[in-house]
């Protein structure tokens, strides 16, 4: 049905709204945005839902330590909350609160059905309770005594409880994971819940607590509250007006296409969530997408560790762009992600101040020095670079969309900001300083301002599911209206700017800033002071967390054994593919670097590895190597490295590991 309408339904999770919002809030719904954005441009009738999750009893007892009411205390909290979406710019349709009437109505009306066929019965419940997570563990599941997913105490508890018969839907839960194969992403979450909760046996869910009262009452039973995770789920199709009698959006919208949620959530998704659909006879979700947190030096970001990045003040000094930018660029989405001023402070710098806003710049100016300020006339292919320009920008919006597809938000910038690289080397193949000399390359030159003009347009219209500002920025200096020559279509055609455009100059989209001024204002921001540190990876010549697993070419490490032991879980984390080297050439400035561009079947990559001693760059073209690829990528001598290439060493002997020829590209070494 969605297809058929060309409609897209994507959530965030509700948001508990215990205390003040910070950066791994927004990196979800920052997230969810750059997805609905995408699919508008794309054509989608898209419905973007997010909102917060206010009952519990973990709110009743923040309400009474701050002498309010439970719903006083979440007002004035989920104020802060919907200020903040409004300055990150999120474009949801519709923010839901489950104190809403539309909302307890139709959970109420589900319970009691739920109970009338069978698939909810009162029982007594004794066991393990967190009150932060407001979750139920058994004996088994606890981690030192203590709940297995924040660490902190748990209650011991007997009460009178309604439960849900799980254990009836499990056969056919399975059975969906198995026919829906991408249900659950990354797929390394679906092992995770077979593994740790359906195989040791999924018990019968209590649903209901009588010892506070904050939350929607069971009908007919008052003294019992609903399960705050059955009244917080059925958010997703509450808000769309299930089970009323105006239930034109559920129509329209439901399965859902998408749910957004944290890695500590997943479970409630994809076993709680689906069993209810199945009690109810509803279609489920087609992905429930659990991303990784972000972390500080000390771990999770959490206010009692002191290490909570506050987005609004990044904003407030940075802009709105750098900050979007920096969160759906830094990690691969569904990896974690650790927060330090330095990535952040070098994201802005290389990526958005030297590689975009340097190209804008430059472009601006020469077209204004060269021609009067008036973009030429296209005339397809002159110089020998023009092609191989144009041929690269067509191949970036297929990568674009396709990693979009996948929620690969981070490969999608990375493809961008490989034509942007690309262009700014083909100023310097150009060389339109030296064409201006002569009136006779007349023609190559307008050629050259016209490719480089039409680049950035191309570029600014990828841009915009990601940032919401520079887009637009872009097209005022480019002197080019917003419409159809902005429109993501427009992007199959090279050469769309009409000749006699006049371009106009303006600020820089990203100001350089000085790293010793502004890492310790963010230190300063963070909750206590507390931040990460530099991360060995961005300094000197080596190649630290990203390039070559190699003790000689690894910055100067001492070459020692390592005596940690890891588990086979630690290990099953690290993603190793065969790799291509399409082409190899030195970092400047950097007599151990070279820089890779690595075949991975179904995506291309650069790597920077310190093996510049031990083999010419002619002499890796064509060989299959070994690359780490989910590594956190990091800037090298001002080079993005996204992953790591592996390497044996001995002494002063370094051998790379490689596979035979014909292993394919992107196979998985296990």
């Amino acid at each position: 049905m969605n297809e058929q309408k060309k409609s897209f339904y994507i959530t965030s999770p509700i948001y508990y709204p215990s205390d003040k919002l910070h950066i791994g809030h927004a990196y979800t719904t920052v997230a969810g945005d750059a997805m609905a954005r995408y699919k508008r441009l794309r054509g989608y009738e898209v419905r973007y839902l997010t909102g917060t999750d206010e009952h519990g009893q973990k709110i009743e007892r923040k309400a009474k330590e701050a002498g309010k009411t439970p719903q006083q205390f979440v007002d004035d909290i989920v104020v802060g909350i919907q200020d903040l979406w409004k300055k990150l710019e999120i474009t949801h349709d519709d923010f839901i609160r489950t104190t809403e009437e539309r909302h307890k109505r139709v959970v109420e009306r589900i319970f009691d059905r739920l109970l009338k066929q069978g698939d909810i019965y009162k029982g007594t419940y004794e066991g393990w309770y967190c009150t932060p997570c407001e979750s139920f563990f058994l004996e088994r599941q606890l981690v030192d005594g203590n709940c297995p997913d924040c660490g902190r105490p748990v209650e011991l508890v007997k009460e009178e409880s309604y439960f849900f018969r799980m254990s009836k839907y499990v056969d056919r839960l399975l059975q969906y994971y198995e026919e829906n194969p991408s249900f659950i992403q990354p797929e390394s979450r679906k092992n995770e819940m077979i593994n740790n909760f359906i195989k040791p046996g999924l018990e019968d869910l209590a649903v209901s607590r009588t010892t506070f009262d904050w939350g929607i009452k069971v009908p007919g039973d008052p003294k019992h509250v609903i399960y705050v995770w059955i009244d917080a789920l059925t958010n997703y199709i509450t808000a769309l007006g299930y089970d009323t009698e105006d239930d034109e959006l559920f129509r329209k919208f439901w399965p859902a296409d998408v749910h957004l949620v944290g890695k500590e959530i997943v479970r409630f998704h994809t076993i709680y969530w689906p069993i209810m659909l199945m009690a109810l006879d509803l279609p489920l979700p087609k992905r429930v997408f659990g991303h990784g947190w972000w972390l500080a030096k000390e771990g999770k970001m959490s206010k009692s560790k002191g290490n909570v990045v506050d987005p609004v003040k990044l904003i407030d000094r940075y802009g709105l762009d750098a900050l979007r930018y920096f969160l759906l660029r830094e990690v691969p989405f569904g990896s974690d992600g650790t927060f330090t001023p330095e990535g952040f402070i070098e994201r802005i710098n290389f990526d958005l101040a030297n590689d975009l806003g340097n190209l804008l710049n430059r472009t601006v100016a020469m077209i204004d020095k060269y021609f009067g300020g008036a973009v030429p006339e296209y005339a397809g292919a002159v110089t020998e670079f023009d092609a191989p320009l144009a041929g690269l920008a067509s191949e970036t919006v297929a990568q674009v969309e396709a990693a979009m597809e996948n929620m690969e938000f981070s490969v999608a910038l990375a493809a961008i900001w490989q034509l942007i690289s690309r262009t700014n080397k083909y100023i310097d193949e150009t060389q339109p300083w030296v064409l201006a000399k002569d009136e006779n390359n007349r023609k190559q030159l307008a050629s050259v301002m016209v490719h480089l003009a039409e680049s950035l347009r191309i570029v600014s219209i990828l841009l915009q599911p990601f940032l919401t500002h520079t887009p637009r920025a872009i097209w005022r200096q480019l002197g080019i209206a917003e419409g159809e020559l902005t429109a993501w279509d427009s992007t199959k055609t090279f050469g769309r700017i009409p000749g006699g455009t006049r371009v106009v100059k303006g600020e820089p989209l990203f100001p350089r800033l000085d790293a010793a001024e502004e890492i310790p204002y963010i230190l300063s921001t963070m909750s206590g002071g507390a931040a990460a540190s530099a991360s060995a990876a961005t300094a000197g010549d080596g190649a630290g967390a990203s390039g070559t697993a190699a003790g000689p070419a690894s910055a100067g490490t001492p070459e020692q054994p390592d005596t940690d032991e890891i588990g086979i879980d630690d290990f099953a984390k690290v993603e190793l593919r065969v790799a291509q080297v399409l082409a190899a050439e030195p970092v400047k400035k950097a007599d151990k670097l070279l820089k890779l561009q690595l075949d991975l079947g179904y995506e291309q990559r650069q790597v920077i590895s310190g093996i510049a001693q031990y083999y010419k760059p002619e002499e890796l073209v064509g060989r299959k190597v070994i690359c780490v690829t989910n590594l956190k990528p990091v800037k090298l001598r001002g080079e993005m490295s996204q992953g790591m290439i592996l390497a044996a060493s001995h002494g002063d002997q370094l051998t790379l590991a490689t596979v035979p020829d014909d292993m394919p590209n992107g196979a998985k070494v296990k």
